[in-house]
C-alpha cells in the first residue's frame, strides 16, 4: 500500500506589522496631584517627588463642593474601568491598523489584556461590538496577570499569527489604573498611587508579507521566570478595610526583579546562540525608577539602552501591561533599527514574574 508522502510547511516567524496607543483624557503633574489631593505628609510626598514621573495621564474622582475628591465605591471603579478600557482599547486599535494599513475587516484574531478590573463578557468582546470586527473573530482574554501579561499575550498571539498566515492578528493591552486606586494615609497606596497611570497599547502581527507597510521585527522566541519565593510581593487583592481591591508592592521587589534579571534574560538568548552584547536595542516594562536601574545594573545596560523605558515613565508613568509598547513606538518612531539587529522584550509583574521576548529586524 502506498504510503501518502506529506510535506511540512515552512513556518514563518510571525512580523510585527504596527503598533498604536492612547491614554485618557487628563494629564496630571506629580505636584499637581499631590495638591489636589492635600497630601502634606512629607514621607508621602517624597514618593511622588523622587518618582522620575513628571506627568500621567488620570480619571480622578469628581470633585466635591467642599474642593476634595470624591471617594468612588468598587461597583463605580469598575464601571471606570469598563468605560476607559474600551475608550483607550478602540483608540490604540484605530491607531495601529493605521500604522499598518489594514483596516477593522482585516483583523483575525484579537487578545486582550487587562489586570486594572474585572470584565465578563471580556474585553475582546466588548471592542468587536464597539468597532464593528466580525463576530467570527478568534479571540482571547489575558486577565489578572498585571504588568507582565502583555509578554505572555504576545506569546499567544504570535502563536495564532504563525498558524494562520495571511491573516492580521491584534493583541491590545488596555489599563485603566485610575479604576485601581485605593486612597488613603497609608504607605502603601501612596508608593501605588505615585506610580501609575492610564494607557492602552496594540500591537498587530503577520506571518506573511500580505501587508505592504509591513517593515517591523520577526518574533523569534519566548522566555519566562516565575519568583515563587516572592509570590505576594506584586498583588492586587481585596482589601476589607476599604471594601474595595487595591495594588501592593513590596518595597524590595526591584531588588528581586533585578537578581533574577540575567537568568531570564541569558537563558532566552542562549535558545538563540546570542550574547548580551549581540542585542542592539532593549525594551523594558516601565515599573519604576528602582526597578529600572536594578536590571539596568545587574543587565550590564547603559542609560541610553533604556532611554525610551525612562521616557515612557517620565512621561506617563507606570502603564501596566502595555508599558513596553509605548518604548516600542518610540523606537519606531526613532527610526535606528536596521535589518539583522536583534531586540529584547522584557516585562515584570506579580508572581513575582519576568518576561521576555527576543525579536530581529
Amino acid at each position: 500500500m502506498d504510503v501518502p508522502v506529506t510535506v511540512k510547511e515552512k513556518v514563518t516567524a510571525p512580523r510585527i506589522a504596527g503598533v498604536g496607543t492612547a491614554v485618557s483624557q487628563d494629564s496630571y503633574s506629580q505636584q499637581e496631584l499631590l495638591a489636589t489631593f492635600r497630601i502634606a505628609d512629607p514621607k508621602i510626598r517624597s514618593v511622588f517627588l523622587n518618582s522620575a514621573i513628571q506627568r500621567r495621564y488620570l480619571s480622578l474622582p469628581p470633585l466635591q463642593d467642599d474642593g476634595t475628591r470624591a471617594i468612588e465605591e468598587q461597583g463605580q471603579l469598575l464601571d471606570k474601568h469598563k468605560a476607559l478600557a474600551v475608550d483607550m482599547g478602540a483608540r490604540a486599535v484605530e491607531a495601529c491598523l493605521k500604522s499598518v494599513g489594514a483596516s477593522i475587516d482585516d483583523i483575525g484574531h484579537l487578545t486582550c489584556v487587562t489586570s486594572t478590573g474585572f470584565l465578563t463578557p471580556g474585553l475582546t468582546a466588548l471592542l468587536i461590538r464597539e468597532m464593528g470586527v466580525a463576530p467570527h473573530c478568534s479571540r482571547v482574554d489575558i486577565v489578572g496577570m498585571g504588568c507582565n501579561a502583555g509578554l505572555n499575550a504576545l506569546g499567544v498571539t504570535s502563536a495564532w499569527s504563525a498558524a494562520n498566515p495571511g491573516q492580521l492578528a491584534l493583541m491590545v493591552c488596555a489599563e485603566a489604573c485610575s479604576a485601581a486606586y485605593a486612597f488613603d494615609s497609608t504607605m502603601r497606596t501612596a508608593v501605588v498611587n505615585s506610580l501609575f497611570g492610564d494607557g492602552a497599547a496594540a500591537i498587530a502581527l503577520t506571518a506573511d508579507d500580505e501587508f505592504p507597510a509591513v517593515e517591523g521585527p520577526r518574533v523569534l522566541g519566548f522566555a519566562s521566570h516565575i519568583i515563587t519565593d516572592a509570590l505576594g510581593a506584586m498583588r492586587y487583592d481585596w482589601d476589607s478595610d476599604q471594601g474595595k481591591f487595591s495594588f501592593f508592592l513590596d518595597p524590595d521587589i526591584p531588588y528581586v526583579v533585578g537578581a533574577h534579571a540575567e537568568l531570564v534574560i541569558d537563558r532566552l538568548l542562549a535558545r538563540n546562540g546570542l550574547r548580551r552584547s549581540d542585542i542592539s536595542h532593549w525594551l523594558v516594562h516601565s515599573g519604576g525608577k528602582k526597578v529600572i536601574d536594578a536590571v539596568r545594573v545587574n543587565l550590564g545596560l547603559t542609560r541610553h539602552d533604556v532611554r525610551h523605558t525612562t521616557g515612557v515613565l517620565r512621561d506617563y508613568g507606570n502603564l501596566s501591561s502595555g508599558s513596553f509598547l509605548f518604548s516600542y513606538e518610540r523606537l519606531v518612531r526613532e527610526n535606528v533599527a536596521t535589518p539583522g539587529e536583534y531586540g529584547v522584550l522584557m516585562t515584570m509583574g506579580p508572581g513575582s514574574t519576568i518576561e521576555t521576548g527576543l525579536i530581529q529586524w
